[in-house]
């Protein structure tokens, strides 16, 4: 049974018929009797209908109707907006409130393609949908549940892409002003650079609030929000969103080098290309960024605990080097906030490794989980590799906090579980 029921009335022609009052309090009671008992969420959408106008708090509804379907539309929600995207972006925000995935949509027939084409923009796949047609008959008011598949027309679907994306510029932004944070060591003349925070963007589920910018068909962040957050962040930082790429993390040390061939996942990219920005994802691990102001090239690494020992960093490092002919002393590494040694923790034989590297990566090494360093090691392993020392910026102000003890300024695994947001480290090469 269905957790959350949505009916459709959206630009219903229920109103053309004589008996349209009786015809919808018989959907209505159909509707309350089928499902009241499990569904913990009742909602109308559309009540133009219905002749229904909302208050400013969005909690009072003044109606016009009659034959009793005062009584019964007091058992449901009604949502009334311009446009098909903001009514179902208000209702997503009511389902995820209550933590509620089971969704029945009670549609017109006609109407079950477009709907469907707005659901598969706006939800993922936490969330799992059931359509049933709003076909009442005059006998028993039962609804017939359809087996017909409807095709959207391309056009049809540009059009609602369209109006998603117009309505989420529209939205305010939460929890303050976007904020990316720099530093002075990469040349602003040659590069495009910085590491965002959590505050600007539009994603509002708590965990993920506000600037999040990874979008996973496992959490309730769809991609257009996080679209929407990137085109956000490309506008106030002066870069081209269509050219933009992320790694694929898998934890490892494999890099692409952009212009060869790219592989199915990946912990670093370089590029000497203009124009276009890369960027890797952070919300404990490091996201790293590397600028040669020499030759004119960068790269960007993810590097969690495993990646940090498997060398992810000096891999970044030497494709630079093998591909562009980059020098050792003219590579300037900057590491983006990250999980800090006071809150990151490890099994003793996974701290182990770190503790041959450097005794110091590690505290409490005799405890079962000790607390580790990343960012130590990660600077140890980049200066064993012929960094400079003064080349690697792992302390500048703002981007040496740990992203689990600032819930205000960062996401993190560590502290916020399964259902974290990422913060991102980007760079390009000036046009």
């Amino acid at each position: 049974m269905a957790e959350a029921v949505l009916i459709d009335l959206f630009g219903s022609t229920l109103n053309s018929q004589k008996n349209y009052y009786q015809t919808l309090l018989k959907t209505l009671n159909a509707v309350q009797y089928h499902h009241a008992a499990k569904a913990k969420f009742l909602c109308i959408m559309g009540c133009s209908t219905i002749s229904c106008e909302r208050s400013c708090d969005h909690d009072t509804y003044e109606l016009e109707t009659s034959n009793g379907l005062s009584a019964i539309l007091r058992e449901f929600e009604t949502v009334s907006n311009p446009s098909m995207a903001a009514s179902l972006y208000t209702i997503k925000q009511k389902i995820d409130e209550k933590n509620l995935s089971s969704i029945k949509v009670i549609v017109p027939m006609y109407r079950k393609p477009l709907m469907k084409a707005f659901i598969d923009q706006l939800f993922t796949d936490v969330y799992n949908f059931e359509y049933e047609d709003l076909q009442v008959t005059v006998k028993g008011g039962l609804l017939k549940q359809s087996t017909e598949i409807n095709v959207i027309t391309t056009q049809e679907l540009e059009a609602v892409q369209n109006e998603i994306e117009t309505y989420l510029r529209s939205l305010p932004a939460l929890k303050g002003e976007l904020t990316i944070i720099t530093s002075p060591l990469i040349s602003a003349d040659i590069f495009i650079h910085g590491f965002t925070t959590r505050t600007g963007g539009i994603s509002y589920i708590p965990t993920l609030s506000s600037f999040n910018l990874f979008s996973s068909s496992k959490r309730r962040d769809p991609k257009v929000v996080v679209q929407e957050n990137l085109r956000r962040l490309g506008s106030a930082a002066g870069f081209n969103v269509k050219k933009f790429y992320r790694i694929k993390t898998d934890h490892a040390s494999d890099v692409w080098v952009m212009g060869r061939k790219e592989p199915e996942s990946y912990d670093g990219i370089t590029t000497n290309q203009r124009g276009v920005t890369i960027a890797a994802l952070g919300a404990d691990c490091i996201p790293i960024i590397f600028a040669d102001p020499v030759k004119i090239a960068c790269g960007v690494a993810h590097a969690g605990w495993r990646g940090t020992l498997l060398g992810v960093a000096m891999a970044t490092v030497n494709a630079m080097i093998a591909e562009y002919g980059c020098s050792l002393e003219d590579i300037i590494v900057v590491l983006g906030p990250s999980v800090g040694p006071c809150c990151f923790t490890l099994p003793r034989e996974s701290a182990k490794e770190f503790h041959n590297l450097d005794p110091e990566c590690v505290r409490l090494f005799d405890s079962s989980n000790p607390y580790v360093d990343i960012r130590k090691a990660t600077r140890i392993l980049l200066e064993q590799g012929g960094i400079l020392q003064q080349n690697i910026r792992d302390q500048e102000q703002g981007l040496n906090l740990c992203t689990s003890c600032h819930p205000d300024k960062f996401f993190s695994h560590v502290r916020d579980g399964f259902n974290f947001g990422t913060q991102i480290g980007f760079i390009s090469i000036r046009e």
